[in-house]
């Protein structure tokens, strides 16, 4: 038996285990025969044996089983589930999108009652783009290891469904030990799964921005099942579409939940105004905008506070956005209440501010970031400059100018770029910017196919 096989008892499990034998009318005696494991067992769970290489999980499950709770109440869900097979991309988003993370208790309280009430299903959280559906993802994600997941990521190519297909099935087969599995289809592993989920125990597995997939069809979308078993939920984010497009046909017996954060709005402002005042005090930015804010005439933090929370129209990219902004002083000759207004209005002023309206146009800046925004993965500098025919120096400028726009990938050497957040690639192909940029996408975009034909590597 591996050591990993073996798993202890959390204080606050020694304590619910105690609680729920006792509420069962059960003596150690009698629950270790029901659930067919010694009594030295249950006292090495409870605390009162010494517990020091700790005891089989199948012998947890059979006592959870007996007294109908979870293995998990048991034992720390961190060491229940000791292993997570994320993508490295996944761990990497996660990573970002939690970051100063907060509020939208709301969204995880609304998640948990679907939970509690139904037996199985599906769970949509709506929301146009940024407002903060990915991070929701990713929080659960962190605080949930239990939980299996994949992240569509059209700007990695990672958004097709054979693609959701192996990577959930990779974390599954880890999970839950299936054998021979290995060709499986989803529905077949879920039944799987099933046989393998102790009493009260689920398999969450979140999806995040359905909108982002590339399937061609009219199949449901990534081939998510019309039935699933009891004990299996799926969380999945999207941005709102229109009745004609939807791509989730579901048997009319599976429970199906939708919560559109634009409908959320007294909710949505205090956890924007707790994400503000977040940032007033992270060590990164609080320093640049105190500065800023002592600058303005009169402005107390609670007014910048309501004003920003204002303008950023309940936007979260927005803020991410705006705040860093102010703390590098990008608007030090800004007044408040010229601020840009929303996520729109912030990529249009960021626009203006980087010269790309200026007469004459500055085509070799403008093509370098339409060629990014055509690319379908993360490039390296060099890359970027053979692709748009612009020397280094000009992509570096215009690289420099979009910095706060961009991830960068320090894991490849040299470092590779891509734009942060599909919706600044929404932005650029907003037909009243394209047609001010003189820009033509269609030829953008097969010069940078030729290119890739070529033998130019990423």
């Amino acid at each position: 038996m591996r050591e990993s096989d073996k798993v202890r008892s959390s204080e606050e499990g020694k304590a619910r285990l105690k609680q729920a034998y006792k509420e069962a009318g059960l003596t150690q005696e009698e629950l270790a025969s029901k659930a067919n494991v010694s009594v030295d067992t249950v006292k090495r769970l409870i605390g009162t044996k010494d517990c020091p290489n700790g005891v089989e999980r199948q012998a947890v499950k059979n006592i959870a089983k007996v007294l109908n709770i979870k293995p998990t109440d048991i034992v720390d869900v961190k060491d229940w589930y000791p292993q997570r097979q994320l993508a490295t991309e996944f761990e990497r988003l996660i990573d970002e999108k939690t970051q100063l993370f907060c509020g939208r208790g709301f969204v995880f309280n609304a998640i948990e009652d679907f939970l509690q009430k139904n037996p199985n299903g599906y769970f949509t959280i709506i929301g146009d783009a940024g407002m903060g559906k990915s991070a929701i993802s990713a929080k659960y994600v962190l605080d949930n290891p239990e939980t299996i997941c994949f992240f569509n990521i059209r700007a990695e190519g990672m958004n097709r469904p054979e693609l959701f297909l192996k990577k959930i099935r990779q974390q599954l087969i880890a999970r839950f030990q299936l054998q021979n599995l290995d060709d499986g289809d989803l529905s077949t592993l879920l039944t799987k799964v099933k046989e393998k989920l102790s009493t009260g125990e689920r398999l969450i597995i979140v999806v995040d921005a359905l909108d982002e997939v590339d399937q061609e069809g009219t199949a449901n979308i990534l081939y998510l099942p019309t039935i699933i078993p009891d004990g299996v939920y799926f969380l999945l984010t999207r941005r709102p579409y229109n009745q004609n497009e939807k791509r989730l046909n579901l048997s009319p017996s599976i429970p199906t939940q939708e919560l559109d954060l634009r409908e959320k709005i007294q909710e949505s402002v205090q956890d924007v105004k707790e994400y503000i005042r977040e940032l007033l005090t992270d060590g990164k930015y609080q320093q640049g905008l105190a500065q800023w804010i002592q600058q303005q005439n009169h402005i107390s933090h609670d007014n910048f506070v309501e004003t920003i929370a204002v303008k950023s129209e309940n936007n979260f990219m927005y803020l991410r956005c705006i705040l860093p902004a102010i703390a590098d002083g990008f608007y030090k000759d800004k007044p408040l209440d010229e601020l840009p207004v929303g996520l729109e209005g912030y990529y249009e002023n960021h626009w203006h501010i980087m010269g790309m309206t200026a007469k004459p146009l500055p085509k070799n800046k403008i093509k370098i970031v339409y060629v990014m925004c055509a690319l379908r993965s993360a490039a390296s500098r060099e890359v970027i400059a053979k692709y748009s025919k612009q020397n280094a120096l000009t992509v570096q400028e215009v690289m420099d100018g979009w910095a706060q726009f961009l991830q960068k990938q320090e894991s490849y050497q040299p470092p590779r770029y891509r734009f942060y957040h599909e919706s600044f690639r929404d932005f650029l192909h907003r037909r009243d910017i394209v047609q001010a940029a003189g820009v033509n996408l269609p030829d953008i975009s097969t010069e940078v196919a030729k290119n890739m034909t070529e033998g130019l590597i990423l």
